[in-house]
């Protein structure tokens, strides 16, 4: 089992910044890759930033250039940057833990979410 524990969210006007990181804990020898998903009231949830073990980044389009995904393997956390944000960017954030078992099936962890509100 993987856990992982977010912070960092809150209310910011629109072009500040706000760094969320999520703490994994358990096991996590066995987890491939960590990313960041969000979901606004009455949308699905997206992936918004992902990154492997490899260290390979992948970003919505809507992030690019603005957030930046980064890990501390040393302290099993990873962290998400976001820079200029906007308004569209409010949503609950949360942290995604993927791991391939023996089967080959993919096991998704998450965390509890936490708020980002982009207004002014």
């Amino acid at each position: 089992q993987v856990q992982l524990v977010e912070s960092g969210g809150g209310l910011v006007q629109p072009g500040g910044s706000l760094r969320l990181s999520c703490a994994a804990s358990g096991s996590i020898f066995s987890i491939n890759g960590m990313g960041w998903y969000r979901q606004a009231p009455g949308k699905q949830r997206e992936l918004v930033a992902a990154i492997t073990s490899g260290g390979s980044t992948v970003y919505a389009d809507s992030v690019k250039g603005r957030f930046t995904i980064s890990r501390d393997g040393a302290k099993n956390t990873v962290y998400l940057q976001m820079n200029s944000l906007k308004p569209e960017d409010t949503a609950v954030y949360y942290c995604n833990a993927k791991r391939v078992d023996e089967y080959g099936l993919v096991i998704d962890y998450w965390g509890q979410g936490t708020q980002v509100t982009v207004s002014s």
